[in-house]
């Protein structure tokens, strides 16, 4: 073992924890996962801690550990705080706990003066009608766990739909949100390690089709150096009030009059995965040397624009991907399913019109609209 080696353990094997491994292993890094089975896309990757025996599974893990991460804000604040105890895990429960729980997090949004859309926490239809005459529709009703791609939501539109909306998914606690009016989704993605070091990757813009991540453009094209200024004080703020260590990401909304919070998770992100190819430093490496202690990697872009293109349900035909020299594919080891991420494609270019053609290329990984 080198003199900066660490025995990572990840709760979860998917293939954030993946990607994760591939980066940690040139520097030094072992890597052991907790998941449910041997077929995870994390597998091969390092010690195999299948979840059958979910309790000796852990200790086992943890026995393994020099430090924990996870790759999920859904993980149990109370499993972190009991391994806690014994391995140190970064992020703390402190991140989790704000971010696991849309109404924790957007008071602590306003509590930091960070801007997000109106909202009410509802636990019945009757508090439900309240909150819509009090915030307005349109408006976005949304568990306030878990959920993720843009399930576990409904969109208000009329009150005639406020019935069955509450029938679709309610029966337990939700949190309504007021519509934003922005002109585009953008993130961005910090980190900070245990010696207080903070770095930033610039601002990108987003695409969704019905809730899914589908691309990312990076850095998003005409950002002033005020509006990236702005998103980095959010992060700093966020980063210093959780006392977060590693990765943290916070998806936007852009508007007339500036940034508008809509959601953060404290962990390696989607819209960060063109950092891979695309940045000094990727996120997934930083992410380690943050909670292994090591100084943090520029985050600088390494070309004037790229992208990232993910590939969902099916892989398609990812040998065209092959041919295209400034293409970089990345498959998860995972079986097609709707809806699921099996993979995703980076392009790197030096103009924006070299970019667009690439990904006019990729049309078959795109949704049909």
């Amino acid at each position: 073992m080198t003199p900066v080696t660490k025995k990572i353990g990840v709760l979860g094997a998917g293939q954030l924890g993946r990607m994760l491994a591939i980066a940690g292993y040139p520097l030094g890094q072992k890597f052991g996962f907790l998941g449910a089975s041997h077929e995870e896309p994390s597998a091969l990757l390092g010690h195999m801690y299948t979840e059958k025996d979910e309790a000796s599974s852990l200790s086992e893990l943890i026995a393994f550990s020099d430090v924990m991460t996870y790759e999920s804000e859904n993980t149990s604040v109370e499993l972190v705080r009991k391994i806690a105890e014994t391995t140190p895990v970064f992020p703390a429960e402190k991140s989790l706990y704000y971010s696991q729980h849309r109404g924790r997090e957007k008071g602590m949004f306003d509590s930091l003066n960070i801007p997000c859309a109106p909202y009410q926490v509802v636990d019945s239809l009757e508090s439900l009608t309240q909150a819509v005459d009090e915030i307005g529709l349109p408006a976005v009703l949304k568990t306030t766990t878990e959920g993720y791609d843009g399930k576990g939501q409904f969109v208000i539109k009329e009150t005639t739909q406020i019935d069955q909306a509450w029938k679709e998914v309610g029966g337990r606690e939700l949190i309504l949100e007021g519509f934003v009016d922005f002109s585009r989704e953008l993130s961005i993605v910090a980190v900070r390690n245990v010696d207080n070091q903070h770095v930033y990757y610039p601002l990108v813009q987003n695409v969704h089709h019905e809730g899914i991540l589908r691309y990312t453009i990076a850095p998003a094209r005409q950002i002033s150096e005020e509006v990236q200024t702005q998103a980095e004080q959010y992060m700093k703020a966020l980063l210093d009030e959780l006392d977060h260590v590693g990765v943290l990401t916070l998806e936007l909304f852009e508007t007339v009059d500036g940034l508008v919070a809509n959601e953060m998770a404290p962990r390696v992100h989607n819209s960060g995965h063109w950092t891979i190819e695309g940045a000094l430093t990727s996120q997934f490496e930083n992410h380690i040397r943050a909670i292994t202690g090591l100084p943090l990697g520029d985050t600088s872009p390494r070309q004037e624009i790229a992208a990232m293109v993910n590939i969902i349900g099916e892989t398609g035909p990812v040998k065209d991907v092959l041919t295209m020299p400034k293409a970089f594919l990345h498959l998860y080891d995972k079986a097609e399913r709707a809806g699921r991420k099996l993979g995703h494609i980076n392009l790197v270019a030096d103009s924006e019109d070299e970019l667009y053609q690439q990904i006019n290329q990729l049309s078959a990984f795109l949704p049909k609209v």
